[in-house]
């Protein structure tokens, strides 16, 4: 049973998908409910949301927020079991099956995918990369659609003048959406929308009817509409204003212009070596196979199948989903694929921008009616759902501890577990990852003062400054006169899917204990649990990890210098760490003195986040936030702390915030007065704290709440969780003179710690019941 369990496990081939189009999430969902024995999937995109085609104008006439119109990838990733890597494509490398990415090492495959879309054409017109802002890609269409419409609020008398370059349903929807949002918040005298057709008539794809009832919407609307204009030239004048010019002459002079014009393929595409048709666009067979190398598929606006041409629509794209999905799965267990044959006619449904939809199917049509727009929204919403409220986890991994044993403040052994296939039920708890995984500070006092007696005779060696008799972040030997050297260690489980960037974020992690310590990071042994696979796998996965790891490395000056691997169920990482400090350098827990103040470097909020992910009740753009913070390197902050006379310094990792302050006050022999409403806080830490989602750590790090003077009045607040939450790669706490805490935090800010924050102040120690007060205001 275990070897079969273990041959199941193993990684035999790779799926890798590029761009999270409407076909793939389909395939996404449909492998999280079927996955394939051997197989791992990864999905390539450039953002962790995916924006749903059907509802943008909706989302910028202002009927949906950004929620309800967009798919988490993070959420169908994890649902899948998916690594997910947010990058951007740039090539491929067809002679050795890689994929070639803006920001990381090359990803290999055996089979692949591609729904990236499409971008607008004509995007090489004179001035329209530098002046225009294009449909796609979305994010950055709604990014900018966002600046001018709060600019817009707070300034309603400004004039706006916007042109809109295609006059296809694009083009269309996004003049009526934009003037039905606009006319809102500025004076109607002040708004003005044009919107450019080089053909000669509007909508040139749909039929008369529609044409006609789109023609009087706009004129309503009063968007002068330009037949037959192609443009050809965009340049910029003075005050934000750009000039427009069409082939037959005719000028405009505009605030924003927006290119939606037909569209057209990924440059890189070009050079892959794939067949493409004339527009570059990837030609494909009715299994939805590449004509040139049939183990890469393509679907939705970026193929085109030979047989079937279609409109670049999102209807097509979402009815590819399911016979991709087929194919794939058929290709990778060696069976015959199925032909996929594409509906003739089909329903579309044009918003209007102002509550109503026109229905259109061949050539009949629906005026523009409330009704016709209720059921778009109903089709739409259901669409939306299916992606959001997932099954239940089809068969979960759930982790039966083997070892559970960890961390004696820098000796970090996280359990190492067995794996066996079982239903999810819906109260399981899953342990948390990264330093959410750790034991809590009660057990590692309790083990230590039990082995201090048995160790108590191998501490003669006068050399050792630091060991097991404090709780300082590193060990401390002397190596010379003024010379000291500083060794921590620390290993944890994967939090994210994507080994390169696992490697980044538990590099910083472990160098933390390094920079908190006042010290030079010198040189790391690696400790690496790869999950099981055939030999290019293991090495595909080793590779991806330890890149990421050296990326870091690389920018402290550090040298990898040895280590050593295992093959497990799961990823984990870590670093054995050294590092040298000068005597008047070295910077320990202890030292903070009355009169400081206690500045945090980065925000709070890791725990409870990725708690949340992996409840699948997290939105991506907090755990891009989330990923963006433990990629900061505490290096730089540790330097400006040392500029400042720091007296004191930790890192906040698992214990939280109020747990490893607390180690300083111990040390210290002092008090602090903690400010809650100065704490830094992640987007949307307070919002899973509020539904009560908290790292599986946190109960036991709760536990040093008894430290605290006044914790019975602090229970009506409600981010008073937030300093028991365990982080991963979390930032400095330090201790400076109030003298020098006005420069410290002006400082950091501008070398990139922008959360930094003054969270206490040291007092002295007069209370027999408690080291910490907390103060804070029900109003924040």
């Amino acid at each position: 049973m275990k070897l079969l369990l273990l041959m199941y496990n193993s990684i035999v081939k790779d799926l890798v998908l590029i761009g999270g189009g409407h076909s793939h999430i389909i395939v996404l969902k449909m492998l999280g409910m079927h996955p394939i024995p051997g197989v791992r999937l990864t999905l390539i995109t450039d953002s962790s949301d995916t924006p749903y085609s059907g509802m943008l104008p909706g989302h910028i006439a202002g009927f949906y927020n950004y929620d309800e119109c967009h798919i988490n990838l993070r959420l169908l990733a994890n649902f899948a079991q998916t690594q997910l890597y947010i990058d951007n494509v740039v090539g491929l490398d067809l002679a050795h099956n890689q994929i070639l990415c803006s920001n990381r090492p090359p990803v290999s495959f055996d089979v692949l995918s591609i729904d990236i879309g499409s971008t607008p054409d004509n995007m090489n017109t004179s001035g329209a990369s530098e002046y225009a802002i294009p449909a796609k890609p979305v994010s950055q269409l709604l990014t900018r659609w966002e600046e001018i419409t709060k600019r817009a609020a707070d300034n309603p008398q400004q004039q706006i003048k916007i042109a809109i370059v295609g006059g296809g349903i694009g083009g269309v929807e996004l003049a009526l959406a934009m003037r039905t949002k606009l006319s809102r918040i500025v004076c109607k005298e002040s708004l003005d929308v044009h919107l450019f057709q080089r053909n000669s008539c509007i909508l040139p794809h749909n039929n008369q009817f529609v044409r006609s009832h789109i023609r009087r919407i706009l004129y309503k609307h009063q968007i002068q509409v330009y037949l037959g204009e192609n443009i050809n030239q965009i340049e910029s004048k003075k005050n934000n204003i750009f000039k427009l010019q069409s082939e037959s002459g005719l000028t405009g002079e505009y605030t924003h212009i927006f290119w939606v014009t037909q569209p057209s393929a990924a440059p890189w595409l070009q050079t892959s070596l794939l067949k493409t048709d004339t527009q570059g666009f990837i030609l494909v067979d009715d299994t939805l196979q590449s004509l040139s190398h049939p183990y890469i598929f393509a679907a939705g606006d970026i193929a085109t199948m030979i047989n079937y041409p279609c409109s670049k629509a999102g209807v097509f794209a979402v009815r590819q989903g399911k016979p991709l999905f087929t194919n794939l799965r058929r290709y990778l267990q060696g069976k015959s694929l199925k032909s996929y044959i594409p509906q003739k006619k089909y329903l579309s449904l044009i918003g209007t921008g102002d509550g109503r939809a026109i229905a259109t199917r061949d050539v009949f049509t629906l005026p523009p009616n409330t009704l016709t727009w209720y059921c778009k929204d109903w089709i739409d919403r259901r669409f939306m759902k299916k992606f959001s409220d997932l099954p239940q986890m089809r068969s979960t991994q759930t982790r039966t501890p083997l070892i559970n044993h960890k961390s004696i403040s820098r000796l970090s052994f996280t359990p190492f577990y067995s794996t066996q296939s079982q239903s999810l039920k819906p109260n399981d708890i899953m342990p948390c990852a990264g330093c959410g995984s750790k034991v809590g500070s009660t057990v590692m006092t309790k083990v230590l003062q039990r082995i201090q007696t048995e160790q108590i005779n191998l501490n003669h060696q006068q050399n050792i400054i630091i060991g097991l008799e404090t709780a300082d972040d590193g060990s401390v030997i002397k190596v010379t006169g003024n010379k000291f050297l500083v060794q921590t260690i620390d290993y944890f489980r994967a939090l994210v899917n994507d080994p390169y960037l696992f490697g980044q974020i538990a590099t910083n992690h472990c160098l933390s204990d390094i920079f908190a310590m006042g010290a030079v990071p010198h040189s790391v042994l690696a400790i690496a649990n790869i999950p099981y696979g055939i030999n290019s796998k293991v090495e595909e996965t080793f590779y991806q990890l330890l890149s990421g790891s050296v990326k870091v490395l690389r920018e402290t000056n550090t040298s990898l210098i040895g280590g050593h691997t295992s093959e497990s169920y799961e990823l984990g990482f870590g670093l054995s760490c050294n590092g040298f400090a000068d005597t008047d350098k070295l910077l320990r827990k202890g030292g903070m003195k009355v009169g400081d103040v206690v500045i945090l470097t980065k925000a709070l909020g890791t725990g409870t986040l990725f708690a949340a992910d992996m409840r699948h009740q997290a939105k991506s753009r907090w755990i891009d936030k989330a990923i963006t913070s433990m990629l900061i390197p505490n290096g730089r902050a540790a330097e400006c702390l040392l500029q400042n006379n720091v007296n004191a310094c930790t890192d906040v990792t698992g214990f939280g915030l109020l747990g490893h302050l607390l180690e300083m006050v111990s040390a210290s022999g002092v008090g602090v007065d903690l400010e809650l409403e100065k704490i830094p806080i992640l987007p949307g830490a307070r919002e899973t704290i509020a539904q009560g989602i908290l790292s599986t750590l946190h109960p036991e790090n709760v536990k040093s709440s008894h430290y605290i003077v006044n914790r019975d009045s602090l229970f009506s607040y409600p981010y008073y969780p937030i300093i028991f939450d365990p982080q991963t790669s979390g930032g400095l706490l330090a201790s400076v003179p109030f003298e020098h805490a006005n420069d410290c935090i002006n400082q950091l800010q501008s070398i990139g710690y922008k959360d930094s924050s003054v969270v206490a102040y040291v007092i002295p120690f007069i209370r027999s019941e408690g080291f910490i007060n907390i103060s804070y205001s029900l109003e924040d």
